[in-house]
């Protein structure tokens, strides 16, 4: 791809590094950012610097927010009895969409997988024993994709938790096994939380 300019061939580059986007794609974003008045380009590049620079991860749940605690862990009308587990921001995000679901969370940062050197320490394993344990929590949702490495990852939290009272359930299998959560769609998804079943008991 041949440009006439370095300030475009330079904005071009920056574009294709995000995920999904190719140089075609990333020609036609600059391409219109370069059409648009100057203020809208500024606002939006505020908007982006903004986001990276101060976005935070809640103490409590590890989800993003503006805050120290987010807006979830913040709402008095959660059932505070409910925790679902999940591996990332963007299950959160998937479930909350579904409309079906009430209570607070708790973001691991992934699952358990050897291979790619991810294991039990890697993650807010630990943090999520300390809530079950210190907090009113009575039931604990397994909302994590329905893999091996995930299977692994609520095998081996359900073992950390056997000392306690608190319930293990897993979503439905509406969910397919090897897919990912947060592609399947919100009836789907929004079904299996409320179709919640006791761990060990598939």
């Amino acid at each position: 791809m041949n440009f006439s300019s370095k300030l475009i061939e330079d904005a071009v580059m920056a574009f294709s590094k995000l995920p999904g986007i190719g140089k075609k794609s990333a020609l036609r974003l600059v391409l219109h950012l370069m059409n648009q008045e100057t203020v809208h380009t500024e606002q939006f590049s505020e908007a982006i610097l903004k986001m990276r620079r101060n976005i935070k991860n809640c103490k409590n749940c590890h989800n993003v927010s503006d805050q120290d605690i987010c807006n979830v862990c913040n709402d008095p009308h959660r059932d505070r009895s409910l925790l679902c587990v999940v591996e990332s921001i963007r299950d959160v995000m998937a479930i909350e969409d579904t409309g079906q679901y009430r209570g607070l969370y708790h973001v691991l940062g992934g699952v358990i997988s050897p291979i790619e050197g991810v294991g039990p320490d890697t993650l807010y394993i630990d943090q999520l024993i300390i809530r079950a344990q210190a907090e009113e929590v009575k039931e604990i949702i397994m909302a994590i994709s329905p893999t091996i490495e995930g299977d692994t990852t609520i095998y081996y939290i359900t073992k950390q938790l056997k000392d306690t009272n608190v319930g293990v359930t897993t979503i439905a299998r509406g969910v397919a096994f090897g897919g990912e959560l947060e592609y399947a769609d919100e009836l789907t998804l929004g079904r299996s939380i409320i179709s919640r079943i006791p761990y060990g008991s598939r």
